[in-house]
């Protein structure tokens, strides 16, 4: 065995938050009892880091999906996981089930979730990383300091999922020229009936102080005062982005060890500091800063430029009840945000929605109607995915629209008259034609939508759905505009018809939410979307009364946590503070699970992280507290008064900075 250089044990205590961490770090306070674990991600493959040493969850693979069958729908893949290492000391095998970490946080500023712990006189931190430089690799990277002579041994064996049949393993040596001998671990299994392959590699980077006697092994003799590290880099390949995935993913682990640890972690940190440039600081209030930050966090793991994809409502967290699908969560909730600070990344949930629209064609076809009708739940191809079992697939039709408004919005704000051109108007003109399709002229004149579900799905079958009707008018205004801009006349149906669509209302003035909505327990904020972000009630006495009548009625306890995110954007921008930050805080503590405070969908449930209500908290400080609103001339900035103790607000995107103070 080789000797290693002494090296005192205090070279390997993590940095803790230090000045020029504060509002970067998430430092987990108890990991003894309750624990939800939290995730690295960098758009096209996710995982999250367990409590106990070196455990790892399932790896979410963003660009491959499960075929539907008889008994299932289609759903985001769940791929071999290539980073399963154990530890042996003293040839004993460590049992990490007992194990408490010493520490954990996640570094936000430089994307890295660290956990460290001690067993029998050796300290070991393990730092785990999505590398947003390689998008099909992740990395672990491990250090070791004795405090007593020891033989340290660490084995790797890849996790894989129990539904991938004819797996295969195998241990390869790989020569890269004359002298270069890199170990390689490769496992393989298919999917869809055989028809795909999910591939994964592996191999340790490692100094020769180490001993590696067979792929996926290494050994190394401590003495006391000894330090060593190393890291182990994995990539899982599919036929969904690769026709030979079984060399890819050697390729691409090949490279990785040629370029070495301290180059791919420099490679990641770059990028994610160009992430970075869309940040939103909050001066005086740290906790809401580490928090806002959390949630851009997860939102920027689970996309990536030029991907052409989408976010489902977990992100690449887990597969989760939804399946990787994409819903309206994308376009309403997690897209404005995204718009604001990179519209670069907007434009990709945009880009999944283009390639969609034949699939979206297709669909009104098949239901009877002209134009583009969008699923529910869009899988990777842009089809109806919804479990048979949720009308929610066949009736929750605003969808459409809320693809169509989101085009807008981004025309609005990057002035891309060329992108409108090509790509926005074609979708849009699509989406009015079904529009005027699915309507029902009535006598007096007016226009209904019948049998739907709105935002609010406990009404099941509705009609004159306030939230449906709306963003429907809105799809067919902007539409009209669009038309415009591109040279065209628009349809005179279009502004017809959105003029003719009833909004109902109370005896009282208070809109009403559906035709026969006489004041049940709602499951989210449907009506009080007119106000924002559809803006068609914008008069201060109509929106106080809307507020006011929907907000006790919305399910405190299955309820998602969007709605109140609406509220506090609306309350914020009438200048009541005090109840815009307490529906603000509402809209997402009590959904925050320990110990990093990763973000359920509701208030009782347990299966994080939520990007749509990260997405609508982000919304509550960008569109709230920091005024921006975005109209056909682009993003203006209201003055709006901030929340007690915080100092200053600045919203900072590549190419603009926008601030708020007291």
């Amino acid at each position: 065995m080789k000797r290693l250089f002494a090296i005192g044990m205090l070279a390997l205590l993590p940095l803790w938050a230090s000045a020029g961490d504060e509002g970067w770090v998430i430092v987990a306070r108890d990991t003894s009892s309750t624990y939800y674990a939290a995730a690295v991600a960098n758009g096209e493959i996710g995982v999250t880091v367990g409590r106990t040493p070196f455990s790892l969850g399932s790896v979410v693979l963003g660009g491959a999906y499960e075929s539907g069958t008889a008994t299932s729908v289609s759903r985001i893949l769940e791929g071999i996981n290539p980073l399963g290492l154990s530890m042996t000391l003293d040839g004993r095998q460590i049992d990490p089930s007992g194990i408490i970490p010493q520490s954990q946080r996640i570094d936000l500023l430089r994307a890295v979730h660290e956990t460290c712990w001690s067993i029998r006189g050796v300290q070991v931190i393990c730092r785990v990383r999505a590398l947003r430089n390689l998008p099909y690799a992740l990395m672990t990277e491990v250090e070791v300091a004795a405090s007593r002579d020891v033989e340290v041994e660490f084995s790797n064996r890849h996790a894989v999922p129990a539904s991938f049949a004819d797996t295969l393993r195998e241990s390869r040596t790989v020569f890269c020229e004359a002298d270069s001998r890199i170990l390689v671990q490769r496992t393989s299994g298919s999917y869809n009936g055989g028809r795909d392959r999910v591939v994964a590699a592996s191999t340790f980077l490692c100094e020769s102080v180490f001993e590696q006697p067979a792929p996926g092994r290494l050994k190394a003799l401590l003495h006391a005062g000894d330090r060593a590290e190393f890291s182990l880099v994995g990539a899982i390949c599919t036929t969904a982005d690769f026709g030979d995935p079984w060399n890819e993913s050697e390729r691409q682990v090949i490279y990785a060890a040629r370029e070495g640890t301290r180059r791919l972690v420099e490679g990641h940190e770059r990028l994610w500091s160009e992430l970075w440039q869309g940040d939103i600081e909050i001066e005086g209030d740290p906790q809401t800063q580490r928090e806002v930050r959390f949630a851009l966090f997860n939102l920027y793991g689970s996309i990536r430029e030029d991907s052409r994809r989408s976010i489902p409502p977990m992100g690449l967290s887990t597969r989760g009840v939804y399946n990787g699908h994409i819903f309206w969560d994308s376009e309403l909730w997690m897209y404005p945000a995204l718009l604001v600070l990179h519209p670069e990344l907007a434009r990709q949930m945009l880009d999944y929605r283009v390639d969609g629209l034949d699939a979206a064609r297709r669909r009104a076809r098949a239901y009877g109607y002209r134009g583009a009708m969008y699923p529910w739940e869009g899988d990777a191809r842009g089809e109806e995915s919804t479990p048979t079992y949720a009308l929610t697939g066949p009736l929750e039709h605003h969808v459409t629209a809320d693809v169509a408004i989101a085009c807008w919005n981004y025309y609005c704000v990057t002035r891309d008259r060329s992108w409108l051109s090509r790509e926005g108007f074609p979708l849009m003109r699509e989406v009015a034609r079904f529009w005027c399709d699915r309507v029902t002229r009535n006598a007096d004149g007016s226009c209904s939508i019948h049998n739907v579900i709105g935002a609010n799905e406990y009404a099941v079958g509705v009609s004159d759905n306030a939230f449906t009707n709306g963003a429907a008018r809105r799809a067919l205004e902007y539409a009209a505009a669009a038309a415009r801009l591109c040279g065209e006349e628009p349809d005179p149906q279009w502004l017809e018809i959105a003029a003719g669509l009833r909004i109902l209302h109370f005896p009282d003035g208070t809109t009403r939410e559906h035709a026969t909505y006489c004041g049940e327990p709602i499951k989210q904020a449907d009506v009080n979307l007119l106000g924002y972000p559809l803006g068609l009630v914008t008069d201060r006495e109509s929106l106080l009364r809307d507020l006011s009548y929907y907000e006790p009625r919305i399910d405190p306890h299955n309820g998602p946590a969007m709605s109140y995110s609406v509220f506090a954007v609306q309350y914020a921008r009438l200048g009541l503070t005090a109840k815009a930050e307490a529906l603000f805080r509402r809209s997402y503590r009590p959904n925050l699970r320990p110990p990093f405070g990763v973000f359920a969908e509701t208030a009782t449930s347990g299966n994080p992280y939520f990007m749509t209500g990260a997405g609508g908290m982000l919304q509550a400080v960008l569109f709230g507290f920091g005024g921006l609103e975005i109209t056909p001339d682009g993003i203006v900035q209201r003055p709006v008064p901030l929340p007690e103790g915080w100092k200053s607000l600045t919203i900072k995107s590549r190419s603009v900075i926008y601030r708020s103070g007291k």
